[in-house]
């Protein structure tokens, strides 16, 4: 019986650009990085990114999909998957949905737990919507909530 399962209370904030920021100066981050856009990601390889960035928030949509599904979409020619790497390995990624022009979706943005708190996820999150502005959108838009990493909304 579904009714008798237990959820998790769940709050999601949407939130909308509608003009590209103007981003302070920021100085760069003390390790070597390096912005890769993920052209084409094997299944399995977006499978890494998805599951150990999200692993800690409860993110389960896309564990769900079957491989042919979720190719369909990160495969998409107008879905963006951009990849930071830390001193040469993967440290978090940032999809963009350009799907539904001229609105842009930040579908999926976060770091890999080792990452987190060394400074790297405001740097990946203003690479990534400098890339998004560079297709001219009217609207940028992504969801979090209270699930996500607790200074998620404030980022």
């Amino acid at each position: 019986m579904a009714d008798d399962i237990p959820g998790i209370e769940t709050v999601i904030t949407h939130l909308e650009m509608t003009s590209a920021p103007r981003f302070p100066h920021r100085p760069p981050p003390a390790e070597s990085v390096a912005f890769l856009q993920a052209e084409r990601p094997t299944v399995s390889f977006y499978r890494y990114l998805y599951n150990t960035v999200g692993e800690p928030w409860l993110w389960w949509e896309r564990r769900a999909m079957s491989d042919t599904a979720l190719a369909e979409i990160v495969q998409h020619e107008d879905v963006d998957v951009f990849v930071l790497y830390a001193g040469g390995v993967p440290a978090g990624y940032g999809e963009l949905d350009r799907r539904n022009m001229p609105s842009i979706e930040l579908a999926f943005f976060g770091l890999i737990p080792e990452f987190i708190g060394r400074g790297l996820g405001p740097h990946l999150l203003q690479w990534t919507i400098e890339a998004a502005w560079s297709h001219d959108p009217d609207v940028l838009t992504v969801h979090t909530c209270n699930l996500d990493h607790p200074r998620a909304l404030g980022l």
